[in-house]
C-alpha cells in the first residue's frame, strides 16, 4: 500500500465532509454502494477532506479525485472555480476524474467500471490491484513491504 499524501484537511472540513456523508446525493448514494465493496482491491473514500476541499470519493492508492457532477456544474461560475479545483488538485499530484450525474443515474454499474479501470491505470507497477500484479524484486527476495516492515 502506498503512503497517502493528500493535502491534511484544513480546520472544520472533517466536520463538512461528516455532514456531506450524511446527506450524499442520489448519484453519490448509488456510487458509493459499488465503491465501498473495494472493487478489485481498490480502497475509496466517500466525502473525503483534502485540504479546503472535500472530495466526493477519493482512492488514495491512485491518488484519483472522483467528482458527481450535478448540472449545477455547467452554469455560472463552477465551470471556473471547476477548473481551479482540478488546477490545485493536480498540483498535490492528484488526478480528478469528473462524471455526470446523469452518467451514473442511466448506469452505475458502468460508471464505476470506469472508476476502477481508470484508477488501476494510475496505480504503480509492483501494487496488489494492478494488472499482471507480481511482487517487486524486493518482495520476491523476501524483503520488506510497507505492511512488515520491523519497528
Amino acid at each position: 500500500m502506498l503512503k497517502d499524501e493528500a493535502p491534511k484537511p484544513q480546520m472544520g472540513s472533517v466536520t463538512r465532509a461528516r455532514r456531506l456523508r450524511k446527506d450524499m446525493s442520489l448519484p453519490e448514494v448509488l456510487l458509493w454502494q459499488l465503491l465501498k465493496a473495494r472493487p478489485e482491491g481498490l480502497k475509496f473514500r466517500r466525502q473525503h477532506p483534502s485540504g479546503e476541499l472535500t472530495l466526493d470519493f477519493y482512492c488514495a492508492d491512485a491518488r484519483l479525485a472522483i467528482e458527481i457532477d450535478g448540472q449545477s456544474h455547467a452554469f455560472g461560475d463552477r465551470p471556473h472555480r471547476d477548473e481551479r479545483r482540478d488546477a490545485w488538485l493536480k498540483s498535490q499530484g492528484i488526478e480528478t476524474l469528473r462524471i455526470p450525474a446523469s452518467d451514473v443515474l442511466g448506469d452505475c454499474s458502468t460508471a464505476s467500471d470506469g472508476i476502477v479501470q481508470f484508477a488501476r491505470s494510475r496505480l504503480p507497477l509492483h501494487h496488489p490491484a494492478s494488472a499482471g500484479w507480481s511482487p517487486s524484486p524486493r518482495q520476491a527476495r523476501g524483503g520488506f513491504s510497507s505492511g512488515n516492515a520491523p519497528c
